[in-house]
Order: C-alpha cells, then structure tokens, then sequence
C-alpha cells in the first residue's frame, strides 16, 4: 500500500470566519484536493453546512445533530475543544472488487467538541461524507439521528420507495420490514410522498447536468438510514427503532418479525465511530458508475488471509425451477438433478453449484434436518472429483440461531459459501447479524452472499469473504412481474444502486423478450431485452460471485453463449466507465490482466453508440464483438458474434479503427460486447 498522510498542526487550507450568521457562529471552509467542492461548516447554536460544486450549489444549511436518551444532542449548542485538519493522499489495496486499487484522495476537518464527541468532515473530488464519534465511558442509547439534505431548488429525484409489508404497528414502522427491492420513481422532491419512505442510495438531478447520489458506509452495530420528504425541497433520514419484542415466522418461518419497537434507534457503546453520511457527486452521469466512495470510507479487512476466498460463477437453480430434460430422472430437489448441474458447470469451467432453498425440511428452520432425497455428503464429493464448489442457501433464523455450529460443521464437509436470505431489515439487531455473519463464515473459510438484504454499505471491504449483496430489483422479479420495465430500469442501476457496491443480479437468461412478447411465467421465466443484453450485464453489473440463472439443458443448446459468459471474469483489475446516460444506456469497460472486456447495454429504445478505444490503456485490438442481430427488434434471441474483425460498420478493413472509435447498433432493449486484447 502506497501512503502520504500529512498531519497538520494548524488549520492549512481551512478557513475559519467568526459572526457568519450570529455573532457567536463560526464557520470553517473545507476544500477537495482538485478545488471544485467546498463545504461549508456553520457552528453556533446547531451545527449546520453547505456544499457547493463550483458554482453549483449541492445543498444548502442543513442541520445535522445526534439526540441520545439522556437529553442530550450532540450538535446542539456545542463548544469547540480542538480542530485538526489532514489531507490524505493514499492507494488501498482492493480485494474482490471492481479495481485492484482504489485511490483515496481526500482533506479532511476534524472537530472536537467538549462533551467528548466530535464530528468529522471529508472533502474528495468527488464528493462529501461526514461521520460523529463519541468517547463516553458508558454505553449510550441513540434516540435519533438527524441527517438533512437541503437542497435550493424543487429538483427531480430517482426515489427507491419501501414497498411496505402489511405487520404490526402504524404504516411508517410496517416499512421497516422490506425486502430494498424497488424500482425508481422519478418525481421532483415537492411531489414525493410524505407518508412513504425511501431506502438508498437516492439519486437527485442538480443544475448544469449534475447528479448527487445519497448513501452511507461503514454500517456497524447501527441501523441503516431511510429517508423522507422534509421541509421545502428537504430530505430528512428515518432509523428503524430498535426491535422490543420479535417472534419466529414469515416467510416458512424463517424470519424474526417485530411484533413491538422501542422508542429509540440503537443503544452502542460508548466510545466508537458512527457510519458515514455520503454524498457522491458528478460532472456527468457516467462518473457514477464508477464510484468508490462506500467502499473506500469503509473500515479496512479484518481478514488477514484472504487466499482461500474464491469468487466465481455458479450455476444456480432456483429461477429456472430445476427445469431440466432429456434425462432418464425426475427433475427436481434431489442428488440426480444436481448431479447434473455439476456436471454441467465442471464441463464449463463454473466454479460453482448452489444449492437454494428446498434442501433443508421446510419450515423447521434448521440447517442439520435435510430432505432425504439429498446426500451433501455424496454430492459434496461428486463435486470435488469435478473441481465444482457447493454453497448454500440458508434462511436467516436457521442460520442465526447456532451460527457457529453450522458454519464450522458444512465447512468440515466441504461446503464453500451460504447464500443467506430474508432478513428483511435493517435494524439494529440485523445489521449486527450480518457483521456476526461474515466473521463466523471467515473463521471458518466460508463466504457469504447476502440476499433479502439492505444495499451494500461496504462490509466487503471490512469482510471479504462477503462476496455479494442482493438489495436489487433482480431478474427474479420477471418470474411474477408482468407490468415491470426492467430494461429501463437496469440502465438506472449502474449509476444509483451500484454506487453502493456489488449486487446478485442473477442474469443470464437463454428465453429473451421484446417489450411486447414478454410474460412473467413462474415455473419458465424470461428475461426482458435482448440475448446480448444478458451477456453484457455480466459487464455492467458488479458481481463476484455471479449467477447463471437458467438450466443447464438451455444452456447447452446455446453453447457459444455459455463459452463466453464462463470466459468472463468476476473481480476485475480496472474499470472505466466510457460512456452513458442515466436511465438511457450505460458503456463500462473493464480489465482483467491485459484483456479489456466491455459491456453496452441501452434502453427501449434503439440507439447506436460509439465506443473510444483512446480511454482504455493497451493496444486496442478487438477480438470479438458480440452483437444485437439485424432482427433482433422482432426476435430478441437473435445476435450475432464476430470474431478476428475485418469491418464494423464502413470502418477500414483491418484491426485499427479510425480515431481508434467504433460505432455499435444496439436493438430495443439491446446490448453488445466487446473484447479487447
């Protein structure tokens, strides 16, 4: 690891104005490296700032404050004991990630106040982020967190809302139990609604074509933030209460569900550092796809060895319902059927079989009672002579509740990985279940994969072996959906959701739709878009440890596509994004070793899009483009793949394309790829 810290012992840089609004106020000033964003921090009475990009105003005086149960407000008529400034300009090694390293450029304003707290402030090039810290001898509880975003103007927003679950309670606390699976309502802030709440990261379109996307890192042993409409053209956070009162049950009874909540949001140690407050902020909307602030705000690994963690891609069962044929077997949850995965992922160079939910006896929420048309231990072995990985799908109570037996007892088998589901919260006392999750699964080399599951607030870095996060409104959505737009709703993902980190997407569907041809059907899904939109979202979408959602007997009558989606990396050395529009189409390029993979991928409407070679480092010699075939609108399981190039589209007839740019149709719903070596 690369490191320049410079501690100073005077404010360089900050400046410091006494009587900015009140007499007694003072106000510091805290620049990014580059110069572009400022913030600005007022201190009297409360503790408000400002964040301005240039000219732009990001938002305006917002009050932040932490109230505790004993009266008092940290923020509130606060008196200063010290402040420090740094300025950081480091490299962190990245594990599993999108990119090998990750630049960490940043000044940073520390303010210490008496009370024993402070409140820290960072300023990056491309954004904002600030977190309080406490230094009390007790335990506290936390009543509320007030976290505000004041914007100038009555901008539109891309608004994930909770879709609340009928429970108990009144209808803000019924949305604390949800799965963070929505798409994105587009509305200005005026328009929001007032009683729903809204989970991040939240996008919000500022003047001069700037975006701001709203998220948090370094969520440890404290609830996740929703926010709501405020005051004016104002978002304020809302904090699960902390859980009073749970009972055994949802889904096949592998849920804790709160039947009563205190009245405050967490009780914690003393002395430790609350998450971060984030702000990412862009020039354009295809910096966003490539952000690294959650992660990089994140605490560092806490696994020393990380060797034995493997991403990879795995053959998966659940979305295609075991649907397999051609065999002298009943399909279904039984050794014969996986077998057949595994020998279907071996003959491809899968790393990976997963195993969801139907092995362990249904509603007994025990991982030891296992159905007895499944032998692990046959099947671990089978897949061992094949070099195939088994993991686990796990409900949340059944893993929870001796964690540390289960976890140590199927790794002794074998086991790779739990696929853990249905926690459906972000409350204190789940979030704590994720931490206990990953350090249990590290201890004994196992890795996680977390579905019905808050958005990523970088617990991958603190736990690499935590591969991937749901918290998407994934492919599984087209088996029950039939009024869902996926497709316009996948080309908002890359620049909102994945700013929080990786998602389990599960694409990789062989029955591809036309908006009008497709039909949700359960037990034989589809996807919407087109066959080389599938394959490009291995691409666009970070993802570890990636799903192949359909079965294997489809798959092996579309062979060439499984070629290339086995071919495909998991982790990657660099990412650029090239190009892209949010909610239009999204062009990201990403390196393995000196192979360049790019994925394009547009919405419904066609469009054609040109590629600049000049942005990525190499020789820029394509190998293959895989490509939306010519009737692709009417079929959208038509493409086409070109290899060892001659001519795209009037360029010249040989590998070096003219201004190094190539111009790619994409259909309705469309994607391509191209390979650069």
């Amino acid at each position: 690891m690369k490191k320049l810290i410079i501690l100073l012992a005077v404010l360089l840089g900050i400046n410091m104005t006494y009587g900015a609004n009140k007499s007694n106020d003072i106000e510091y000033e805290l620049k990014s490296p580059d110069g572009k964003i400022e913030i600005k921090i007022n201190i009297g009475d409360k503790v408000n700032y400002s964040v301005k990009h240039g000219n732009t105003t990001i938002i305006e005086n917002s009050p932040i404050s932490m109230e505790l149960e004993d009266g008092k407000i940290l923020g509130e008529a606060g008196s200063i004991k010290s402040v420090k400034t740094n300025s950081v300009n480091e490299t962190i090694e990245a594990y599993f990630y999108k990119k090998k390293e990750v630049a960490d450029n940043y000044n940073e304003l520390i303010i210490n106040f008496k009370g024993n707290y402070k409140l820290t402030f960072r300023a990056y090039n491309d954004g904002v982020a600030y977190r309080f810290s406490t230094s009390f001898r007790k335990q506290i509880i936390v009543k509320k967190e007030n976290v505000n975003y004041c914007f100038d103007d009555d901008y539109q927003a891309y608004i994930p809302y909770v879709n609340a679950r009928k429970g108990d309670g009144d209808f803000l606390t019924q949305q604390f139990f949800t799965s963070f699976e929505s798409q994105y309502d587009i509305e200005n802030i005026s328009k929001m609604d007032t009683e729903r709440i809204a989970f991040t990261p939240l996008l919000i379109c500022l003047k001069d074509g700037k975006k701001v996307v709203i998220a948090e890192s370094d969520l440890e042993d404290y609830p996740g933030t929703f926010f709501r409409k405020g005051e004016g053209n104002s978002l304020e956070a809302v904090q699960s209460t902390y859980p009073k009162v749970e009972e055994q049950g949802g889904h096949n009874m592998l849920q804790m569900v709160v039947k009563e909540r205190e009245n405050f949001v967490a009780k914690v140690k003393g002395t430790r550092d609350f998450p971060w407050r984030a702000m990412v902020i862009s020039e354009n909307d295809a910096e966003l796809m490539n952000s690294d602030m959650v992660y990089k705000l994140a605490s560092p690994s806490r696994v020393k060895d990380v060797s034995w963690i493997k991403p990879g891609k795995v053959a998966w069962d659940w979305w295609n319902n075991w649907n397999i044929w051609g065999v002298d077997f009943k399909a279904g949850i039984n050794n014969d059927t996986y077998k057949y995965y595994i020998d279907f992922a071996s003959k491809n160079g899968i790393e990976y079989v997963i195993l969801d939910e139907g092995w362990a006896v249904n509603k007994q929420a025990d991982l030891f009672q296992v159905v007895p048309e499944i032998d692990l231990e046959e099947l671990v072995a089978y897949a061992n002579e094949r070099n195939v990985g088994l993991v686990l799908w796990a409900g949340y109570v059944a893993i929870d509740r001796d964690m540390e037996h289960v976890c140590k007892h199927y790794s002794e088998m074998g086991i790779k990985g739990f696929k853990v589901d249905f926690m459906d919260r972000d409350d204190q006392k789940v979030v704590d279940f994720y931490y206990r999750m990953a350090a249990m699964a590290a201890k004994y080399h196992l890795f996680v994969d977390f579905h019905g599951a808050y958005k990523p607030t970088g617990l991958s870095r603190t736990y690499p072996n935590v591969l991937n996060f749901e918290g998407v409104y994934g492919l599984e959505q087209s088996k029950w959906d039939d009024n869902l737009n996926q497709v316009n709703y996948e080309c908002m993902i890359p620049y909102i959701r994945m700013v929080a980190g990786n998602l389990d997407y599960t694409q990789g569907a062989m029955d591809n739709a036309t908006k009008y041809h497709f039909r949700a059907i359960y037990t034989n899904p589809m996807s919407q878009g087109t066959r080389c939109r599938q394959l490009a979202e291995y691409i666009i979408f970070e993802s570890p440890f990636n799903m192949l959602c359909d079965s294997p007997t489809k798959y092996m009558q579309n062979q060439e596509c499984v070629d290339f989606i086995a071919s495909v990396p998991t982790v990657w050395d660099e990412t650029v994004a090239l190009d892209g529009k949010l909610g239009e189409y999204a062009v990201i390029a990403r390196r393995k070793g000196d192979t360049w993979y790019i994925g394009a991928i547009t919405n419904w409407e066609a469009r054609t899009v040109e590629i600049d070679l000049s942005r990525i480092s190499g020789t820029n010699r394509i190998s293959s483009i895989y490509m939306d075939g010519v009737n692709a609108n009417r079929n959208a399981e038509d493409y086409r793949v070109i290899k060892g190039i001659r001519e795209i589209n009037g360029n010249r007839d040989d590998e070096d394309f003219r201004d190094n740019k190539i111009s790619i149709d994409l259909a309705s719903g469309g994607g391509a790829v191209l390979i650069v070596r």
